[in-house]
């Protein structure tokens, strides 16, 4: 099977052999303030992150203002009864502060991309020439939004949360024929948060194998497990959300990470990905040493010289100072050259055989 060609977000290349880009998802913790959108960004930043993302919606581009009960949330661990136009009124990011939010993540030098829920979205993030657009996974079966991303012609990164085989090949056949040259794909189990169990991470290499594109995780699971496990099957993109602290509240608080934890992550996913490393055999710069305390044939008898070898003579036995024990038979029945004394290792300028010098 081939490997995905890799994605390009401005300079940064996103595929395999590449470190894993961490996104610090901002959604709705700034809980109003931009002064504390800003503080999220420089946080995120501060512990490693590699980008931090967005999202662009009013309420009225995402739902309606509407009485009906399924207009309000049923099932969610934490939105449980709040009405969905409440609930995106509270949470939206005002389409003014998304000037000084790309300034800010730029000036500290990590990527700024953000997820668009309308065209109108799209024409303001536009302007700020972001290295991808980012698609939510409720939105990845609403078409007319996904070819309008498409159009762009930046690279995109769909969430697959709740998605079947079927309909993310339209979504990707859509985002395509629309123009989207470079895709990643992000597993994701859209609960929030997400039970690991819940998880069933060996999905990321069916996509990859499947759609052929990078392919990454959207995780909202509060352990650092997934995330380790995920870069280990190949996951090029880890998305979390993150806040200040959960104590303050606000629609994302319960199952995003604080600053402490998403450092955390970072460290044990770079250690995951240098324990990773590159196929290898024989033994690391680091074990050469340990290469001495291999077995090797040693002689456990005094001899003559004009001796021959016999197996009770030789025995392979800890270090490495002497022959492979794989040349036990060429040793057995060569005639000593030298006299040799117990615990002297056997090289070939002792031996003859057949009458040649070895």
């Amino acid at each position: 099977m081939n490997e995905p060609a890799a994605v390009h977000l401005g300079t940064r290349v996103v595929g395999p052999g590449a470190p894993a880009l961490i996104v610090a998802e901002l959604s709705g913790n700034h809980n109003g303030d931009l002064g504390r959108a800003l503080a999220i960004i420089d946080a995120a930043a501060e512990s490693g992150a590699d980008a931090v993302k967005f999202q662009t919606y009013t309420p009225d581009s995402l739902t309606l203002d509407a009485p009906q009960p399924w207009f309000s949330v049923q099932g969610s661990n934490s939105w449980d009864g709040r009405r969905l136009y409440d609930l995106y009124t509270e949470a939206m990011t005002p389409w003014e502060w998304m000037a000084p939010l790309f300034d800010r993540a730029r000036e500290l030098g990590v990527l700024a991309f953000s997820t668009p829920f309308d065209q109108a979205a799209i024409d303001l993030l536009e302007t700020f020439d972001p290295p991808a657009h980012k698609v939510a996974s409720f939105e990845l079966v609403d078409h007319e939004l996904l070819a309008a991303v498409g159009r762009t012609g930046r690279p995109v990164i769909a969430s697959t949360g709740l998605a079947d085989e079927v309909e993310i090949d339209q979504a990707v056949t859509t985002l395509r024929g629309a123009g989207a040259a470079e895709i990643v794909l992000l597993h994701c189990n859209s609960r929030y948060p997400a039970a690991v169990d819940e998880l069933d991470l060996r999905t990321i290499q069916d996509i990859r194998d499947r759609w052929q594109v990078p392919v990454g995780l959207s995780d909202h699971t509060m352990t650092d497990t997934s995330a380790v496990v995920a870069v280990a099957l190949g996951a090029c993109v880890l998305e979390k959300h993150v806040t200040l602290r959960r104590s303050d509240g606000g629609p994302d608080a319960s199952f995003s990470l604080e600053p402490d934890d998403l450092a955390r992550l970072v460290g044990v996913v770079r250690e995951a990905e240098s324990a990773l490393g590159q196929v290898r055999y024989g033994p690391s710069p680091d074990e050469v040493p340990s290469l001495a305390f291999r077995r090797s044939l040693f002689f456990v008898a005094d001899l003559p010289a004009g001796s021959v070898v016999e197996r009770t003579h030789v025995r392979s036995v800890r270090p490495g100072d002497g022959l492979a024990p794989i040349h036990l038979p060429d040793v057995l029945g060569a005639t000593l050259t030298a006299a040799v004394t117990r615990g002297t290792p056997v090289t070939w300028d002792v031996l003859d055989r057949d009458g040649a010098l070895r």
